[in-house]
C-alpha cells in the first residue's frame, strides 16, 4: 500500500524554519499501531492523519513519535495547507477532533490560515511541583497550569533563553509539558508581545519548535496581562516561529503562514 505524505513548515514562510508536520490523508482510518508506526518513522513532531466523512468534514488525529496528541495546532495548520493546496476553490475546511471538537479553519486576505480553536486559558498554581522547580535552572515567577501544560512565567526574556532543564524531573510532570514564557520588551522582539518556549520530553520530544495548542492558553494569559485581545507571538526555538492571536470570549483565533517542503509516498 502507498499513502501520499506531505512535510509542511508550519508558522513560518521560510522552509527550515517553524515546526515540521506531516499530513497523511486516507479514504478509511490506519490501524493506530500504524499511524504511530508512521508517526515514529517521520520523527517529527507530529503526523496528522485524516479521513473525510459525507458531511465534509474532516476527522484529524495527530501522532507525535512517543504518543497520539489530544490537540496540535500546528500540524492542523499544515493540514489545512495541503487542503487548500489540493482545492483552490474552498474557502473554509472544517475538521473534526475528540478533544476540541469541529475546528473552523479559513484563508485570509493576507494569505495566512486561520484557526479557531477553544480559549484553555490556564488558572494559577499555589503549589508548584517539586519536579518543576527541580527541572528548570530558573526560578518561576508564577506558575499556570491546564490540562496540557505548566505556564511558567519569567520577567525577562533572557530566561526564557537561556533556562536550563533537565528532562528527567520534567518527565515527572506527565502528562503535563512545560511553557516558559515573558512579556517581549527588548528591541530585538519589538514586533511581539509575548515569546515561549515549549518542553515534552514525556509526550514527544526535548523542545518542540512552535506549538499552536500551547498558544489558546499564552494568548488569553496575555490578554489579560497586557490588556488587549490581539497579539502577536514568537516561540524562540531554535527554529522559531511567529503566530497572530485574536481572543474572543471562549474561542482563539490563531493565525499563522506554511510552506511546503516535501511531497512523497510511504510504503506499507
Amino acid at each position: 500500500m502507498q499513502l501520499e505524505i506531505n512535510v509542511i513548515d508550519a508558522f513560518t514562510d521560510t522552509v527550515f524554519k517553524g515546526n515540521s508536520a506531516a499530513v497523511v490523508i486516507t479514504e478509511d482510518w490506519l490501524s493506530d499501531n500504524l499511524m504511530q508506526s508512521i508517526a515514529f518513522e517521520n520523527n517529527l513532531s507530529e503526523t496528522a492523519f485524516m479521513v473525510l466523512d459525507d458531511k465534509g468534514i474532516y476527522h484529524i488525529r495527530w501522532f507525535s513519535p512517543l504518543t497520539e496528541i489530544a490537540f496540535c495546532g500546528h500540524a492542523t495548520l499544515a493540514s489545512a495547507f495541503v487542503l487548500f493546496n489540493k482545492n483552490p476553490s474552498i474557502e473554509t475546511i472544517k475538521f473534526s477532533a475528540k478533544a476540541v471538537g469541529i475546528l473552523t479553519i479559513v484563508q485570509t486576505e493576507t494569505g495566512k490560515i486561520q484557526m479557531d480553536f477553544p480559549n484553555t486559558n490556564p488558572k494559577k498554581v499555589d503549589n508548584i511541583p517539586d519536579s518543576l522547580l527541580a527541572g528548570l535552572s530558573i526560578a518561576p515567577v508564577e506558575v499556570y497550569k491546564n490540562t496540557q501544560a505548566y505556564f511558567v512565567i519569567y520577567n525577562a526574556e533572557s530566561d526564557v533563553l537561556t533556562v536550563a532543564r533537565d528532562n528527567e524531573q520534567l518527565k515527572q510532570l506527565a502528562p503535563l509539558d512545560v511553557v516558559v514564557t515573558c512579556q517581549a520588551k527588548s528591541a530585538g522582539y519589538k514586533n511581539y508581545d509575548f515569546i515561549s518556549r515549549y518542553f515534552w520530553p514525556a509526550n514527544g520530544g526535548d523542545e518542540d519548535p512552535v506549538t499552536g495548542s500551547a498558544h489558546t492558553a499564552l494568548a488569553p494569559l496575555w490578554a489579560e496581562r497586557l490588556g488587549k485581545n490581539h497579539l502577536v507571538a514568537y516561540q524562540a526555538s531554535r527554529r522559531g516561529g511567529v503566530l497572530d492571536c485574536v481572543v474572543a470570549g471562549d474561542r482563539v483565533m490563531i493565525s499563522g503562514n506554511a510552506v511546503q517542503y516535501m511531497t512523497g509516498f510511504i510504503t506499507v
